[in-house]
């Protein structure tokens, strides 16, 4: 049986009753895509996942790839091939593509909705599989060269890598060394070595197109120092025909030397790629095609990381959601011990551990965290839909990006950290011992999920993004929008009254997430030393900046969850039917994070405005 367990119901609820992505489905751009073909999407992806992508994921796990320094290979398991040939065979990969590059026109709710159930059922086909996407971002930076080139990606279903990271640079992209020389035909030879770079070799594509952060050199001007100087390049495994696609038989000089030893995901390929090295392969130059025929190379690398750790978030909440799913069966069938209200009668009879209130406790915390997040990811996703139908450049366009780039931090950094420590603290805890345990996946799934702490920026990373750059550098407009939407849901005076006192819990947490980013703005101001102020106060909001990401995102899930219930308690008002038991378990939900979870922000709010430079001054021996 597939160790995968999807929520369609919950996915199917935050589409159509929660976010109204209906408005959107059948009109204008997506006039093909209506609700009955999403619908059937989206059924057909969960059966495929289920039964197709679930199938290889302990396989997968068990029998990693092993790098063949050699030839420079690392073959993957055919349980997975046969795993990801069957997704690619479906072709709804092509989802939210162009269609002038043979994709389908969908709305990014719909994409992240069907990412989820891959996601979920086998984290790297949807990674070994995000080739085509790579093809969108060189369609929409590229000149009529890169356009067809991203045409050929798609159409012949290439695999494609994010190419940033160095060994000595690490999260500080600007600090890297490799580089890029100008040869007289207008192609550019890359030379460097890049690590943690995914996908960047296996058995499942023909060729493999590595998208490469370089500096140039050599040409005036251009190439100087931090990210500023940074250009995108178009680096192939194998040299191809630019018009017909068709690979020449040559090897670029672009070569896998060392594939990483993971705790997680080990099927998925991490990979040092080392580019132009005379002693590797041929010694052939790695030849590239500047992106765009433009030095803006962060700016369009960061269509591919915004991507990303969207991807990143799903993947958190979708692993969070089957990990309480597991437990909750388990939890349904595993019998210890008498009820608690009988524990004195050593004849009393044994109970499901459903039974027993800490175990209560435990699954709800699961449920209300993994449907608050999906929330918050379909939300995010329908924020990126106003963006696909507005005109670009418009007021409307404008707030919409702003939003979905205040959103995608908490998507990442919040969701990453809350799946992960809930799998752990929570799904598995369930289990008990058996959690611990190979023939349950939860022991896997903790495993998986701790990368997405670390992917694409760490948590504290994520922090430092959400604060300076997502709420300061946007003068805070973002936040102001989606802090006026929660104020008017807690004032709403027409809302449903059984919700009354979880409504002013949330006023209260919003409150006080308010008192939080005044708190981290005036020790940035107090930081100004132009006006008198000292600058070690910046070490005050670098102290408190993860704490403002997680604050701020069980503010947002909890209305998120809210929303929900009274979109629940409206329809338990009629007539639910079969689906009285999951509008129930959606109140329930909300009520039980809003009364567990909320309250404990004012707590977080003391410990900042609290915060002194004591652990600062702290001489490192002390560590």
């Amino acid at each position: 049986m597939s160790h995968y367990k999807s929520n369609l119901r919950d996915i199917h609820f935050n589409l159509f009753e929660l976010l109204g992505r209906q408005e959107v489905l059948g009109a204008g751009k997506f006039e093909e895509m209506d609700v009955d073909t999403a619908k059937e999407i989206l059924a057909e992806v969960d059966r495929i996942s289920r039964e197709d992508l679930a199938a290889s994921f302990e396989d997968g796990d068990r029998n990693p790839p092993v790098f063949d320094p050699k030839t420079n290979t690392a073959p993957v398991p055919a349980s997975f091939k046969k795993s990801y040939d069957t997704w690619m065979e479906s072709g709804f990969w092509s989802l939210g593509l162009p269609a002038e590059i043979g994709g389908t026109e969908a709305p990014s709710s719909l994409v992240w909705a069907t990412a989820e159930l891959i996601l979920g059922a086998n984290t790297p086909i949807w990674m070994y599989g995000a080739g085509p996407f790579f093809g969108k971002v060189v369609y929409d930076n590229g000149t009529d060269r890169d356009k067809r080139i991203a045409e050929i990606m798609v159409e012949r279903q290439w695999g494609a890598t994010m190419v940033l990271t160095e060994p000595d640079a690490g999260s500080d992209v600007g600090a890297g060394t490799s580089y890029a020389t100008p040869n007289e035909d207008g192609s550019w030879n890359i030379a460097g070595v890049k690590r943690f770079i995914t996908s960047a070799e296996s058995d499942l594509q023909e060729n493999i197109m590595h998208l490469v952060l370089a500096r140039p050199r050599g040409v005036e001007g251009i190439g100087g120092p931090g990210t500023k100087g940074l250009s995108l390049f178009l680096v192939p495994k194998y040299h191809f025909d630019h018009e017909t696609g068709e690979l020449t038989g040559a090897r670029n000089g672009a070569y896998v030397t060392n594939v990483e030893h993971k705790m997680g995901i080990k099927v998925s390929n991490t990979c040092e790629v080392t580019f132009g090295d005379p002693q590797i392969g041929g010694g052939e130059p790695a030849q590239g095609w500047l992106l765009g025929e433009v030095h803006d190379g962060i700016a369009q690398m960061f269509d591919v990381i915004e991507n990303a750790r969207m991807m990143v978030g799903t993947k958190a909440i979708s692993t969070l959601s089957t990990g309480y799913l597991n437990a909750l069966e388990y939890a349904k069938e595993r019998v210890q011990g008498p009820d608690l209200t009988q524990a004195a009668d050593k004849t009393a009879p044994k109970v499901t551990i459903t039974h027993h209130p800490d175990v209560r406790r435990s699954l709800m915390t699961q449920k209300a965290y993994a449907e608050g997040m999906r929330s918050l990811v379909l939300y995010t996703a329908a924020t990126q839909d106003r963006v696909q139908v507005a005109e670009k450049g418009s007021e409307e366009y404008k707030s919409a990006a702003a939003l979905n780039d205040l959103l995608l931090p908490i998507v990442k950094g919040y969701g990453s950290e809350r799946s992960w420590t809930l799998l752990g603290t929570e799904s598995l805890q369930t289990l008990g011992g058996s959690g611990f345990l190979q023939e349950y996946p939860i022991e896997q799934y903790v495993r998986d999920a701790k990368i997405d702490t670390l992917y694409e920026g760490t948590t504290a990373i994520q922090g430092m993004d959400f604060f300076f750059r997502k709420i300061v550098k946007d003068g805070g407009a973002a936040l102001g929008h989606i802090a006026s939407e929660i104020k008017g849901f807690v004032e709403d005076e027409s809302a449903n009254p059984q919700l009354k006192n979880e409504r002013q819990l949330l006023g209260k947490a919003l409150e006080d997430a308010n008192t939080l980013v005044g708190q981290l703005v005036n020790d940035l101001m107090s930081a100004d030393v132009t006006s008198g102020g000292d600058l070690r106060n910046i070490y005050k909001v670098g102290l408190n900046t993860s704490r403002l990401l997680m604050t701020l995102g069980d503010v947002v899930v909890g209305w998120l969850l809210l929303r929900s219930a009274e979109v629940a308690l409206a329809a338990l008002a009629g007539e639910p039917g079969n689906d009285k038991s999951f509008y129930e378990g959606k109140v329930a939900a909300a009520q039980f994070f809003a009364a567990e979870v909320l309250p404990k922000i004012s707590a977080e709010v003391a410990i900042a405005q609290a915060t002194d430079l004591a652990i600062m001054d702290l001489d490192e021996s002390a560590f």
